[in-house]
């Protein structure tokens, strides 16, 4: 079920409306650095990822083995998310710390560049669902629009966007490694000096990775276990970013929206309590993450209340509904969007 709050007609949209929450949630302390739970989130993920390895090298007789791709592929999802919240400056105070982090869990760990993901998402989070604005629902593999599909007249495109609904979750298998090309190929993008840091991180991370797994297990496995960490990777993260906005409201070119309106009518909350915190990184408090992105990850649940109360109060309309509908609102919104090629 989706909490609706319909806005009042003739309400004026204006940035006004977003000063008093501010000064709530500054006052409220949600603003504040949480290091201690970085500190143990980070610490606890790098000793997690280090034993899952290690005993992958003493179970390395059984084919079993590969198997432990699984908690592999749990815990990237989870330097992923920690990743995230570098970028967003959620971790440290300083630019230069979170950046530094960033090139750490994302560029060392993953494999995938910090400085293609933070361009990318700081993109998406200035205009979100924004067909002309947003990366994220610009045309690629998928398409968001019918105007987009309406472009796909032949050809391998047209078949996979009939489908595209079905498609979507097994094509997120290959995630993990788009990720990581994408990433190789912006590197092009950036200033020498950071593409030399960047690509020296992936590089070592790479070498790394694929070292590990052929010097504690024979080719088979290690090619074996590599597939279903980073297949499963792919979905985990894919699935814990799928049900934010796919299926609300896309503004049109023309227009123009206020801070408030902006990230609460194009997000979507998922409700689950604490295990979803856990699966999805805390972006299943999507809409608080938009309208307050450098909000340590902790404090989500708390800003919770207050913007829900805050757009009930101005009329706008708040969207949260359960882990499976949000799967399934995205997917109807892909499944609508192609209708017109199966037509």
């Amino acid at each position: 079920m989706t909490v609706s709050l319909e806005a009042r007609p003739g309400r004026r949209s204006g940035a006004s409306d977003f000063g008093p929450l501010a000064r709530q949630v500054r006052e409220a302390g949600l603003l504040e650095r949480r290091r201690g739970y970085y500190a143990w989130a980070i610490g606890a993920n790098v000793a997690a990822t280090a034993g899952t390895w290690a005993a992958v090298g003493w179970w390395g007789a059984s084919w079993w083995v590969v198997l432990l791709g699984v908690p592999l592929a749990v815990l990237s999802a989870r330097t992923g998310f920690l990743g995230h919240d570098a970028g967003h400056r959620q971790i440290a105070k300083s630019h230069r710390a979170n950046r530094w982090l960033g090139y750490l869990l994302g560029n060392l760990m993953l494999g995938m560049g910090y400085g293609w993901w933070n361009d990318k998402h700081n993109r998406h989070h200035a205009n979100p669902n924004h067909v002309d604005k947003d990366p994220d629902v610009g045309e690629g593999v998928f398409v968001w629009t019918r105007e987009q599909a309406a472009a796909r007249r032949s050809g391998l495109a047209e078949w996979m966007t009939r489908r595209q609904a079905w498609l979507f979750f097994p094509l997120l298998l290959l995630e993990g490694l788009n990720l990581k090309v994408s990433s190789a190929l912006d590197l092009k993008r950036l200033p020498v000096r950071d593409r030399v840091l960047e690509g020296s991180l992936m590089a070592a991370h790479t070498a790394g990775y694929v070292g590990l797994a052929f010097a504690l297990l024979s080719p088979g496995k290690a090619v074996a276990l590599m597939l279903l960490h980073q297949g499963l990777f792919g979905v985990h993260l894919g699935s814990a970013f799928a049900p934010n906005h796919k299926g609300m409201a896309m503004p049109g070119p023309d227009e123009r929206w206020d801070h408030l309106r902006r990230q609460v009518l194009t997000s979507r909350n998922v409700r689950g309590g604490a295990v979803n915190d856990y699966l999805l990184g805390g972006l299943n408090y999507q809409i608080e993450h938009h309208l307050f992105p450098s909000v340590a990850r902790p404090n989500l649940r708390k800003l919770q209340p207050l913007v829900r109360e805050h757009c009930e109060r101005v009329g706008l309309a708040y969207a949260e509904t359960g882990l499976l509908d949000s799967y399934g609102q995205a997917l109807r919104h892909m499944h609508d969007v192609g209708e017109p090629l199966r037509s």
